[in-house]
């Protein structure tokens, strides 16, 4: 009971209290903005209509109806809404407080596990983000060796239902371990070490074969309506992922990790996205070669070895780019970072300081993140017929001073106040009041 109590506390002080955008009744015409397509020129002085939460018009004088509401924006910036490829978020709150995290089972092996059941619409988390620019995440789980299934999901929402976006997005798997310990002190010998990389891996090749063989069976059984198999609810999980080659996000890292984990894909004849992949920038042609999309996680960190230079990470994008890789760039969830979605323009924007163009940089957490994820057909970039998912911002994007004044998700507007502003509020009232703010 008391167990049970401590959640419910939990809960109400960690959550938000605002309320979900309305869809959208009437059409909207923002006019004079300028555009960021990201999927073509940015085009000043233009106008944008939406309507059932749509993009239906991009042009110049566009005519509203009688029954269009019209927003004048000139000197104002239309941005695609920032998309962050991988997180945790709506599945933690405060990574040191274990009642507010249900982003890990218990097991190595879950690939029936669904993020998006467990995303909490009403995380504290989601306001400070969206009051940013990021209006769409994908979260996933993350213990084990196969930690399940990740959901793209939009930051607004009642309940998980709404904010769904899609899902499946892809199968997790954290690659085994390749950064043996040779020391004498350590806890096992190298060749303990590599024993158990190795008895992992051919686990991992069981899990393959057991699914192809359960599928096998099941598709025979189907043909004889008299005979029946008991179902696995694991196998019958990863079913898309091996059989119909859905995504599969392979977390690595080390460089070791990333030509390991090629090798295995190629092998199973598997569709793989490499997430994490601070070590690409070494061998970013293996990525190139098998058409394999990376999603890039901290750029703002330090580097993986003593001898590398300090400023290496931040320019592993634009050693990326000029090599052909598609990528995006997410933040690094995990503690303490959980909460730190929201800095998702400032990893972009250090990686446009360090020889990532800025476009590209303004494409890997808008299109790119769309295309690695699935949902470029719906968002990602301002163009007719998709999703009207996006953010007005009183300066050009990619600047620190950055206010987004207004955003729309499908349509709906969402509320753009966070703690953080409200406690700036707060504050600057009461030293108004004691008559030390100087205006």
């Amino acid at each position: 009971m008391k167990y049970i109590l401590s959640i419910l506390l939990l809960s109400s002080i960690f959550a938000n209290d605002q309320i979900p955008g309305t869809d959208q009744k009437r059409p909207i015409l923002l006019k004079g903005g300028t555009l960021h397509t990201i999927s073509g020129d940015i085009l000043e002085g233009y106008d944008l209509l939406f309507a059932n939460g749509k993009i239906v018009t991009i042009d110049e004088q566009i005519q509203p109806s009688p029954e269009t509401d019209v927003y004048d924006i000139y000197g104002k910036h239309v941005v695609p809404g920032y998309i962050a490829g991988y997180t945790r978020i709506g599945l933690t709150e405060i990574s040191a407080v274990k009642q507010t995290n249900d982003h890990s089972e218990i097991g190595e092996m879950n690939p029936n596990v669904r993020a998006n059941v467990s995303y909490n619409p009403d995380s504290d988390l989601i306001p400070v983000s969206r009051s940013n620019g990021v209006l769409i995440v994908n979260s996933a789980p993350s213990s084990g060796r196969i930690s399940g299934q990740s959901s793209v999901m939009m930051l607004d929402g009642w309940t998980w239902e709404d904010a769904t976006l899609k899902h499946p997005t892809a199968l997790n798997l954290n690659w085994p371990n390749m950064r043996f310990n040779f020391r004498k002190d350590a806890k096992k010998k190298e060749k303990d070490q590599r024993d158990n990389y190795q008895k992992t891996v051919r686990e991992l090749d069981h899990w393959v074969r057991d699914v192809q063989a359960y599928h096998q069976r099941r598709t025979v059984r189907e043909r004889k309506a008299t005979q029946k198999q008991l179902s696995d609810l694991r196998l019958e999980s990863m079913i898309p992922f091996i059989i119909h080659k859905e995504p599969i996000h392979i977390h690595a890292n080390d460089i070791r990790q990333i030509e390991a984990s090629v090798k295995w894909a190629n092998k199973h004849d598997l569709n793989i996205v490499i997430v994490g992949g601070q070590d690409a920038w070494r061998n970013p042609e293996l990525l190139v070669k098998h058409n394999i999309p990376l999603i890039l996680l901290s750029i703002q960190t330090t580097p993986r070895r003593r001898f590398e230079p300090i400023h290496t990470p931040y320019r592993v994008p634009a050693m990326l780019y000029e090599a052909g890789v598609k990528f995006c760039i997410s933040t690094n969830p995990g503690y303490p970072l959980d909460g730190h979605v929201r800095t998702l323009p400032n990893e972009a924007m250090r990686a446009a300081a360090w020889g990532l163009p800025k476009s590209e940089a303004m494409r890997a957490i808008t299109l790119s993140a769309a295309e690695i994820l699935g949902i470029d057909e719906r968002v990602g970039s301002l163009e007719l017929g998709k999703d009207a998912t996006f953010f007005i911002t009183d300066t050009e994007p990619f600047v620190l001073t950055t206010n987004p004044i207004k955003a729309f998700i499908q349509g709906r507007e969402v509320d753009l106040s966070d703690r953080q502003k409200n406690l700036w509020k707060k504050y600057k009232e009461k030293y108004r009041r004691l008559g030390r703010l100087n205006e």
